[in-house]
């Protein structure tokens, strides 16, 4: 098993559609509702309809990019995964295996994540960059590979871009947020999800992920190993966000000791009680993926995938929680 391989999902539900937020953005300061119910050994959905069920949860700023800058400037992000200690750095840049850390094989995945410095088979840079801002936009973007470089980028159908904190951001417990708008298409998979720190999968919280044959169609999961049987467990739902690929929403979880919960913006939407193993703190992923064995709804790429994908995001942010 490696990152990414998504297990059967809970539950699959279709919800009205949420109405464009305007939040006051990423604040120093955030205040979101959480349910205090108890939880039983399954994610479920929650209803707010009885808001004397809720609490109030005060957190702070612990990261926020609007992206102003190229997010390669920051220092904020890493263009790939990383690598064990041993890892030479030169393999993260170019020559033959060098797209190990550039691509999930176990998904079917059919692109490769470049960056400037990122050569390929070969050991210069190609200069290949697949994020863009413009006005405070970033856009990861995925097209494909140009016919004159598939051999030097390992025969992948699709070059696009990858962004972690991993080594240079994570947390425990806390809310985490992308405001984003969600590219569609046969092969489109765009994601931003976390992962622990140590290295170690699961567990995983998929805050949001994009079926890209399903237009409109939000996916929020939680994955976790039983330690008995080392079997990979996985709940979390669908949800309808009618224009999703047109305008920007803010996906987000909220992490507590106790429960994750899922939001969209900033409505609590679904919850799953903390399975067991999310012990170290978490870093973030973004990324635009394309094509996907076993995640429904995304399929391989053809001759109807969009020859140019771009997932527009506004902001990433983190926080965390206020002790009382």
């Amino acid at each position: 098993m490696t990152l990414r391989t998504v297990a059967a999902i809970g539950s699959l539900l279709a919800v009205p559609a949420f109405a464009q937020a305007d939040p006051a953005g990423a604040t120093a300061e955030l205040t979101l509702q959480v349910a205090t119910e108890m939880l039983g050994e399954r994610c479920r959905h929650v209803e707010v309809t009885n808001r004397t069920a809720f609490a109030s949860v005060s957190l702070h700023r612990t990261f926020n990019d609007d992206f102003d800058t190229h997010p390669l400037v920051s220092g904020r992000w890493v263009p790939h995964y990383a690598g064990g200690a041993a890892w030479p750095e030169a393999r993260y840049w170019g020559g033959d295996g060098s797209d190990f850390k550039r691509k999930t094989n176990w998904n079917g995945e059919q692109q490769i994540y470049v960056d400037p410095r990122y050569g390929g088979r070969e050991t210069t840079p190609l200069g290949l960059d697949p994020f863009r801002v413009d006005h405070g936009i970033l856009s990861i973007v995925a097209r494909r590979t140009p016919l004159a470089l598939k051999q030097v980028l390992f025969n992948n159908e699709y070059i696009s871009g990858i962004l972690t904190t991993q080594s240079r951001f994570s947390q425990k417990y806390g809310y985490f947020e992308i405001r984003a708008k969600v590219p569609v298409g046969t092969g489109v998979w765009p994601a931003f999800w976390m992962l622990a720190d140590d290295g170690g999968w699961p567990p995983e919280v998929d805050i949001m992920e994009g079926r890209g044959q399903r237009p409109d169609n939000i996916v929020m999961t939680t994955h976790w190993r039983i330690p008995s049987t080392q079997k990979v467990e996985s709940c979390g739902f669908d949800f309808r966000v009618m224009d999703a690929a047109s305008a920007f929403h803010d996906y987000g979880a909220l992490w507590q000791p106790d429960r994750i919960t899922y939001y969209i913006d900033r409505q609590p939407v679904s919850e799953i009680k903390v399975p067991i193993g999310f012990g170290d703190p978490m870093y973030m992923i973004v990324n635009l993926a394309m094509g996907a064995k076993y995640f429904d709804g995304v399929g391989f790429v053809d001759g109807a995938t969009p020859e140019t994908v771009a997932f527009e995001i506004d902001r990433i942010s983190a926080y965390q929680i206020d002790e009382r």
